[in-house]
């Protein structure tokens, strides 16, 4: 695995020094927009709306649209004002047990490695944190931007799941919350035995993703019966129109450049002899 960011985890005057892992990634098939004609990758241009030309990435900027159409522009020493935390620093703010974070908070995870040097406080404050039932609430800066996370234990390591402000969880409001529904405690009861008849213990290894499955199998039978698309004929086609036009050309110089060695022959056989 390759480290996305380096620093330390910091507790007032305690220090751990540490390189940050992406935990998770999709396995999803990688597909492509592609032409239906003739399977060439559909490409993606930044085109400013107002003269229609492609913007080169050195001259975009970024900028907040107000009512009316304005925009306010922003620079990197704007962004460089702002109060980030320490963008070096994983601050612990505080310690609060795991189950009264709702998972509708967490939106990615990752590991955290111990640099040599910070081996033993890191294992020290895994086995605290184990100990103690609890999980650090923390504040980092990832990708110039301030981000809420927790700090856990996840198979002996470490483990950082970024998290989402509070005013980014939206409210549900649907109309059956507001209708008189009645359910009665036999109802209840029978559903709960019915779960608990259901209930076992989680196996991840128990799930699989069957549309990806199917879709690798699809994708392999399409290969094995030669059901291709060769997306870069049209650019061989161009090729061989341009090739052919040159050989052309080359002939019409050759046919030129013969006839003119030839017609200043027959003028120097017809000079007189001195």
């Amino acid at each position: 695995m390759r480290a996305v960011w380096r620093g330390t985890i910091g507790y007032g005057a305690f220090a751990i020094p540490v390189k940050v892992y992406g935990a998770t990634e999709e396995n999803s098939v990688p597909l492509n927009q592609v032409h239906k004609t003739d399977g060439g990758r559909i490409k993606f241009r930044k085109v400013c709306e107002l003269d229609n030309e492609e913007v080169p990435l050195e001259d975009i900027a970024k900028g907040y649209q107000v009512p009316g159409g304005d925009v306010v522009m922003l620079t990197e020493d704007d962004f460089a004002s702002l109060p980030l935390p320490n963008a070096e620093t994983i601050e612990i703010r505080s310690f609060v047990p795991l189950d009264q974070i709702d998972p509708i908070y967490f939106t990615k995870s990752y590991y955290l490695e111990p640099e040599p040097r910070g081996t033993k406080p890191y294992v020290l404050l895994v086995e605290a944190l184990k100990e103690s039932g609890k999980v650090g609430i923390v504040r980092v800066a990832l990708r110039q931007k301030e981000t809420l996370g927790a700090l856990r234990v996840y198979d002996q390591t470490l483990l950082l799941d970024t998290m989402l402000w509070p005013d980014e969880i939206r409210t549900p409001d649907f109309p059956f919350q507001y209708e008189d529904i009645t359910i009665t405690r036999g109802e209840v009861r029978a559903a709960v035995a019915l779960i608990d008849e259901l209930a076992c213990d989680f196996e991840p290894r128990d799930y699989a993703d069957s549309y990806r499955e199917a879709l690798e199998t699809l994708i392999q039978a399409k290969i094995e019966g030669s059901d291709l698309v060769q997306p870069t004929e049209g650019v061989q086609e161009a090729g061989v129109d341009a090739l052919l036009a040159s050989l052309r050309n080359s002939l019409l110089a050759a046919d030129k450049a013969k006839a003119a060695a030839q017609a200043a022959k027959r003028a120097g056989q017809k000079t007189p002899q001195t």
